[in-house]
């Protein structure tokens, strides 16, 4: 005999009782914070460095950087600064409370993408438990690229997007109009992933016929940005640029023998049985949405954390599937999820969703996490930078684009650099010079020759690092992450 089901909390109490997509966000938040280390991993990539020292630029001049202000090897070119929207959020956090504010940012941003992920499992039907046993694989995936960067913010608007476009009313009014074109404004002025949401939009259209409307004014938002239709131009001209783009790391597909792994490979299981199943069972949308972001992770490690995004699709299909089952075991089973989402749905707990956002930024600011947040020293140049510092202003030093966005940041744009992680500023023609000189190939003395550095810094283990001690540079300083060089005198 089932029992009867549990009478609905009142509307003030269910607010006040957290559901499991905020217990989870809460759960995230402090994994991230204090087990993953987020104070310093989110840093990671040196990249923040410009995005912060871009915003502080903006706010400080209240326009957008139109030339290049960072590089002494390509100085004053033409410059998109497409994520400006991020860099400005960025650096109000930095102004804050410096970089653990930055990391705050970030681990709120993470810690609502977790609750948005949980949120659109249960609009797509998922079940109860299946969704928290693919919790697992989607926070392994996804903190491959948790790091204080643009792209973390992007993956709210993906879910916010698939989840208006998953809502149950298809007919369309004049608010959704708006609601379409003012997503694909703010996600274009935030990162240059808006292209997902107009394909995804698409996807629905041609699967659904009913969203083709929506798809276009999202387009037509996406132009009002800075710099028109010139963005979109920009950017298909980068990521159609096949040649550029594999000489970038984040962009070549993903080591699958490298130490953990297997989350990642379970990803790609569990998406690609919810293809197949959401394609039996007529989900065309669901199965187009897995099938184009399988074969975009496939060629790109940064299409992993999106396809980790997207399974609540295959655990729906999944759950679909097992719900078709007779068998006595899994039918208790289902049964027990189903009354576990029944109670769960009866929870909303928005009033702990401030009281999270201000835990986190808390936490991020206690002392010993200010202590340990900011660039690992074990990565980036940290020690050596005080001795880049009593350089000469003109000095020219030569750095891997790796430290680039650090040095950009340490010394707040004033001592330019040789190379960052602007691989759409520097282009093919430079990129393919650079390896040139740094993997020390045929004519690298002609490179050197070509930009004329005064100092290098550079990583112990660089080839470049040799030769140019044959060559009779001097060292200066040697530390654990990099050695600084002087130019022979001649």
């Amino acid at each position: 005999m089932e029992r009867p089901a549990s009478k609905p909390l009142s509307l003030p109490r269910a607010w006040l009782a957290p559901d499991l997509a905020l217990s989870a966000a809460f759960v995230t938040a402090f994994f991230c914070l204090f087990l993953f280390d987020g104070g310093t991993k989110l840093f990671r990539d040196s990249d923040t460095g410009w995005h912060i020292l871009t915003g502080e630029r903006i706010l400080a001049t209240a326009s957008l950087p139109r030339t290049d202000p960072y590089s002494w090897s390509r100085p004053e070119g033409p410059w998109f600064a497409w994520e400006w929207g991020a860099d400005v959020l960025m650096a109000v956090a930095h102004r804050k409370a410096g970089l653990p504010g930055v990391a705050a940012l970030y681990v709120c941003a993470i810690s609502v993408v977790t609750w948005l992920w949980f949120r659109l499992n249960w609009r797509l039907g998922s079940s109860f438990l299946l969704a928290c046993a693919f919790a697992s694989p989607m926070l392994s995936t996804a903190n491959l690229h948790w790091l204080a960067r643009p792209h973390v913010l992007s993956w709210i608007l993906l879910l916010a997007w698939i989840s208006w476009l998953e809502r149950g009313d298809h007919r369309f009014r004049w608010w959704h109009a708006l609601v379409a074109c003012a997503m694909g404004c703010l996600w274009a002025n935030l990162h240059a992933s808006f292209f997902f949401g107009a394909v995804f939009a698409l996807i629905y259209a041609v699967a659904r016929r009913h969203h083709l409307a929506t798809a276009f004014l999202f387009s037509m938002g996406t132009l009002i940005n800075p710099y028109g239709l010139e963005l979109h131009r920009h950017l298909a001209a980068y990521v159609t640029n096949a040649e550029l783009l594999k000489r970038v790391g984040e962009f070549q597909t993903f080591n699958f023998h490298s130490e953990g792994s297997a989350q990642i490979i379970l990803t790609f299981l569990l998406a690609s049985i919810g293809m197949t199943l959401a394609a039996t069972q007529r989900r065309w949308t669901h199965a187009l949405l897995l099938l184009v972001m399988i074969v975009v992770a496939l060629r790109s490690a940064r299409g992993l954390p999106v396809l980790a995004l997207l399974l609540p699709f295959a655990a729906a299909a999944i759950s679909t599937s097992l719900g078709e089952s007779s068998d006595p075991w899994l039918v208790s089973v289902l049964r027990y999820s189903a009354n576990l989402r029944k109670l769960d749905a009866g929870l909303r707990g928005y009033a702990w969703m401030p009281v999270l956002l201000l835990l986190i930024w808390g936490a991020a600011n206690l002392p010993a996490m200010r202590r340990r947040a900011g660039f690992p020293a074990d990565q980036f140049p940290v020690a050596e930078s005080d001795a880049v510092a009593v350089l000469p202003a003109h000095a020219r030093v030569l750095a891997p684009d790796k430290f680039g966005g650090y040095l950009i940041y340490r010394f707040a744009g004033e001592r330019k650099v040789f190379f960052d992680g602007r691989s759409d500023y520097y282009g093919i023609d430079f990129m393919k010079q650079y390896i040139d000189l740094v993997q020390v190939r045929p004519g690298w003395e002609k490179r050197l020759a070509q930009w004329r550095p005064t100092h290098a810094l550079l990583p112990p283990d660089y080839s470049l690092l040799a030769a140019l001690e044959r060559d009779g540079w001097k060292r200066l300083h040697t530390g654990k992450t990099a050695v600084l060089l002087a130019e022979p005198t001649r």
